[in-house]
């Protein structure tokens, strides 16, 4: 699992853009690394692909497959999103040709696929996310640290928070929120979000039975919107005008960062994590030409672009070059 120091030190280049997704406005201001490669559709290019996994990357997906159809009609592209861990059994099966998931696959996950085909799964990094928490537009908190997330949301307090918070009066909060129950919406255990929150906001902890499991991200999102005194964790894409992002501290003490794009490069923001499309790439054999123009569609910089739309970070094309030379492939043509 990629921590908050490796991930920035793999997205530096990216704080030094200066993008204006830095400040308090929306995330999706947040700019296109210059260098990324543009790209240059290619003839003779057809056939089908489907996609089994995140529901956090669904609708970024969706629309990399729009892009990429405006150049290639005759390509079939199917979607399906019903959360990371339906991504490799799909993959094994091979009933999928692309596995997004919102985590690193688990070392269980990935022997289950070496074992049918001899090695691993290549991991494509297609963009950055800021797991943000959220709260109705009007709640006043301005400030949690992880600990305090891992008292709200989990029964095993492994954060080290001396005792359960149940309520926005423990919180510090007065007036019509001094006795009010904090309502908590999450995700279901199929889903990565779910896994990565309680692996970092929750030090692998156990979630509370008050949960209210969501089947998807934007769900997740609406809960709280329509709940005064909700709160609820997913994917800073799914950010709406009905909520806000909590300001989060690694520690007691040290300063609360937003989830913004420059907070998520630069490790500041304690929950950011990369988004994943898994794939079976023998080593040993070229891509095939579609699942090819595909990746390289993602990479470039008008599928960036669609992962700006869609209200999450950007890759570097440090990154981009790597990934693609792993592959095999040249940037954008």
């Amino acid at each position: 699992m990629l921590n908050r120091l490796t991930l920035a030190s793999a997205l530096v280049a990216l704080a030094t853009l200066g993008a204006p997704g830095a400040g308090p406005g929306p995330a999706r201001a947040q700019a296109v690394d210059p260098a990324l490669p543009n790209y240059t559709p290619h003839p003779g290019i057809s056939g089908s692909l489907k996609s089994i996994g995140s529901d956090t990357l669904n609708n970024l997906m969706t629309l990399w497959a729009e892009g990429f159809r405006a150049s290639y009609p005759a390509v079939k592209i199917e979607i399906e999103g019903k959360g990371s861990s339906t991504a490799p059994p799909a993959l094994i099966a091979g009933t999928a040709q692309f596995g997004p998931m919102s985590r690193p696959i688990k070392g269980s996950e990935s022997d289950d696929f070496e074992k049918k085909f001899g090695y691993k799964p290549f991991a494509l990094r297609v963009a950055v996310d800021a797991l943000a928490v959220y709260v109705h537009k009007d709640n006043p908190i301005s400030c949690l640290t992880l600990a305090q997330v891992d008292a709200i949301f989990s029964k095993t307090r492994r954060g080290g928070q001396g005792r359960d918070i149940r309520g926005w009066g423990e919180l510090g909060l007065g007036a019509e929120w001094a006795n009010k129950p904090i309502s908590l919406y999450g995700r279901n255990s199929a889903s990565g979000t779910y896994g990565y929150f309680k692996e970092v906001a929750l030090f692998n902890g156990d979630y509370k039975d008050a949960v209210k499991e969501q089947p998807g991200s934007s769900t997740v999102v609406q809960g709280v919107a329509s709940d005064k005194f909700g709160i609820g964790y997913s994917g800073i894409g799914y950010k709406t005008a009905d909520v806000r992002s909590v300001p989060i501290a690694a520690k007691a003490g040290e300063t609360c960062f937003d989830a913004t794009a420059t907070h998520a490069y630069s490790g500041d923001y304690p929950i950011a994590r990369f988004l994943y499309v898994y794939m079976n790439k023998n080593p040993n054999q070229p891509l095939d030409p579609l699942r090819a123009e595909f990746v390289r569609f993602v990479l470039s910089k008008q599928g960036q672009l669609g992962t700006v739309k869609d209200g999450y970070f950007p890759i570097t094309s440090d990154i981009v070059v790597t990934d693609l030379k792993t592959l095999g492939l040249a940037p954008g043509m």
